[in-house]
């Protein structure tokens, strides 16, 4: 979902509004790193559902560097909404590898991913955030789409997948949804099917 989505939502369901603060304590002007604090009221009597969003050059698109405070602030509006409208996915200015590259000074304290999970050790974006973003793209069925990848990995489930089985199912998901959406659809309906024989 985007912010404009989100947006959506709220003015449907008649949010009262949406307060954003700069978090001036712990933003950096200087590394061009901003923090905001957005807080969205539901009706008159709401306490508020607060989000924070964070930007900095290492986080954000070269089509939008210097717009970092922006995009900060936006990403804190999106949070705030998520909370309030009990909307479980990310929106996509929130998942920060879609923006560019992580910043390696930022990742260097990071632990490595143990194998067969769907973290990043390597600066590569998160396996579990490239799958959930294709599923909203394409409109996928997320509980298809696990039944899918687990038989085409050889697994019993997702998790127990390697990192290198994982990324080869989403790289092929991702080109047979691009190509045929349809036959991608036939293919995600016959995992229903089994699960109804087997129940």
């Amino acid at each position: 979902m985007t912010h404009a989505g989100l947006l959506r939502v709220a003015f449907r369901r008649r949010c009262l509004g949406i307060r954003t603060v700069l978090q001036e304590h712990l933003s950096d002007p200087a590394a061009n790193r901003w923090i905001f604090k957005a807080t969205a009221y539901k009706s008159p009597g709401s306490k508020g559902f607060v989000g924070y969003g964070d930007a900095d050059p290492s986080n954000v698109s070269p089509l939008v560097r210097g717009a970092e405070m922006r995009v900060a602030e936006t990403r804190a509006v999106n949070r705030a909404l998520r909370k309030a409208y009990g909307i479980g996915l990310c929106s996509v200015e929130e998942l920060g590898w879609l923006s560019g590259p992580p910043d390696p000074a930022r990742e260097a304290g990071k632990q490595p991913a143990p194998a067969g999970k769907n973290g990043s050790s390597n600066g590569q974006p998160r396996l579990r955030d490239r799958l959930c973003l294709l599923i909203r793209q394409h409109q996928l069925d997320p509980v298809l789409v696990k039944r899918y990848a687990a038989d085409f990995c050889g697994t019993e489930t997702l998790r127990e997948a390697s990192r290198d089985l994982v990324e080869s199912f989403i790289n092929n998901l991702a080109a047979w949804a691009a190509k045929d959406r349809e036959g991608l659809l036939c293919k995600l309906n016959s995992y229903s099917q089994s699960e109804e024989v087997h129940s």
